[in-house]
């Protein structure tokens, strides 16, 4: 992904989320309040001209998503089941006594904003590449800053997460973690996710569990995203956020298990499966 200029795909993720608000029967899905605090948050941040935010909002907006949904079906309405389903894993391990949340990658995602007020004994952490993150924290700033959330602006393509933690006096290694890689390590090469993993189990205690979520791999050994996916792996790598990592559903245990993690699917507690990504969950 670009470095020096914010994310198109975390604006387009945003943006998405306020278009499933319009649409009937999300309101099921989509964890309460995130609508309202996206688009406060990407008008605080300048992120996106209010045009775009007024335009998400409307009913022309979801009939388009849904006719482009052949590109890779059941995506658009993924993006709620997929906010539900990080929401849910934070929720759940804080109930079982997890004291530290960091989500990597997190764009204008607001699930820290949203819960830290309701978790005050609990640290949140974001980490994103400063283009967006510093953004990020305009928006925050203006929307009404949480003391328990803490916004890093870091490269981990430049910096090993083990090292930018451990310049946070307050990240705790020894505390149990939820670890959220929302729609993230399709991204990175191979060689990355693997070093991410490995990083992640040196900064977390006993009983932390990561969050993540996955493409597939085709027949031919690339990304599967679905029948046109030629065309959206092209299109990717023309804006210049390709996706670069997948894995067979069928070895997903066994590769999480040599990096040292446990694969647990019994967390999930949903279907395995939206849109063209796998969710997952593996516990240390």
């Amino acid at each position: 992904m670009h470095k020096e200029k914010p994310s198109k795909t975390a604006c387009k993720v945003a943006l998405n989320i306020i278009t499933l608000g319009s649409k009937e029967g999300m309101e099921k899905i989509l964890p309460e309040g995130i609508v309202e605090s996206t688009e406060k948050l990407l008008l605080a941040s300048e992120a996106v001209k209010p045009k775009y935010v007024k335009w998400a909002h409307s009913q022309r907006a979801v009939s388009i998503y849904e006719k482009f949904d052949w590109m890779m079906p059941g995506q658009f309405e993924a993006f709620a089941h997929r906010k539900a389903f990080c929401q849910k894993q934070v929720i759940d391990a804080i109930s079982e006594s997890a004291t530290q949340i960091l989500v990597l990658g997190a764009g204008y995602d607001t699930l820290c904003w949203r819960l830290a007020p309701k978790y005050p004994e609990v640290n949140f952490f974001e980490i994103d590449h400063p283009a967006t993150a510093h953004l990020k924290a305009k928006g925050i700033n203006e929307m009404g800053e949480r003391n328990n959330l803490h916004l890093i602006a870091e490269d981990l393509g430049e910096r090993k997460l083990e090292d930018v933690l451990s310049g946070i006096n307050l990240w705790d290694k020894n505390a149990k973690t939820v670890i959220i890689a929302e729609g993230l390590l399709q991204y990175l090469s191979p060689e990355a996710v693997k070093d991410l993993f490995n990083q992640c189990m040196l900064i977390t205690g006993s009983g932390s569990r990561i969050a993540f979520t996955y493409t597939p791999t085709g027949s031919d050994g690339k990304p599967d995203a679905g029948p046109k996916t030629k065309f959206v792996l092209w299109t990717l790598k023309i804006t210049g956020e390709p996706w670069l990592w997948s894995i067979s559903p069928e070895d997903i245990g066994s590769f999480l298990e040599k990096l040292g993690w446990k694969y647990s699917p019994e967390l999930l507690e949903s279907k395995e499966k939206h849109g063209v990504e796998y969710f997952c969950v593996a516990k240390k």
